[in-house]
């Protein structure tokens, strides 16, 4: 799954359009012009594709995090230069403002039952000798700790599946 999946995926989830888009970059200090929305929405067939960087990923769901959760006091968040599958699942985690249950819940509704043990361990730092990388999905018979991104955004297609965590944070 490439930079541009995640995004188009939460794009639909949440039915971001063009201004939502800008708004969500403009939160964290940054740009985005109409050609960049359409080129990461293209897909790598198209002429008008646009590969997403990480660093633009990293800005798009800070950009979600700060709608949902509020600004933080002082200057924006600085986006990762790099991210990991395992930092855009805690960065979904903060956005939502989900417990370990919440997304237990939610791997579970694609039959990727993981222990809080294992989920835990996604989100330790990675020179920690219990971190687990988030790999992708390869193919239909991964393991327990090879449950990846794809199956956390295949298990909500749908705004009601996190429904209880679809309103902003009240502060």
């Amino acid at each position: 799954m490439i930079n541009n999946d995640i995004y188009r995926r939460l794009r639909y989830l949440f039915g971001y359009q063009y201004d939502h888009v800008v708004a969500l970059f403009a939160s964290t200090g940054f740009e985005v012009n109409e050609a960049q929305y359409k080129g990461w929405a293209g897909t790598e067939e198209e002429d008008r594709f646009i590969r997403m960087t990480d660093r633009e990923l990293a800005i798009f769901l800070n950009g979600i995090i700060i709608e949902r959760r509020g600004p933080q006091e002082g200057p924006p968040p600085v986006p990762e230069e790099e991210i990991s599958n395992n930092t855009i699942l805690r960065k979904l985690k903060i956005a939502f403002n989900m417990r370990s249950e919440d997304m237990l819940e939610i791997f579970a509704l694609v039959d990727r039952k993981l222990s809080p043990h294992e989920l835990s361990a996604f989100f330790r730092k990675p020179s920690h000798k219990s971190y687990r990388y988030l790999k992708e999905e390869r193919a239909c018979g991964c393991t327990r700790t090879e449950s990846g991104l794809q199956f956390f955004l295949d298990a909500t297609p749908y705004p009601q599946s996190i429904a209880h965590h679809n309103a902003p944070c009240s502060k």
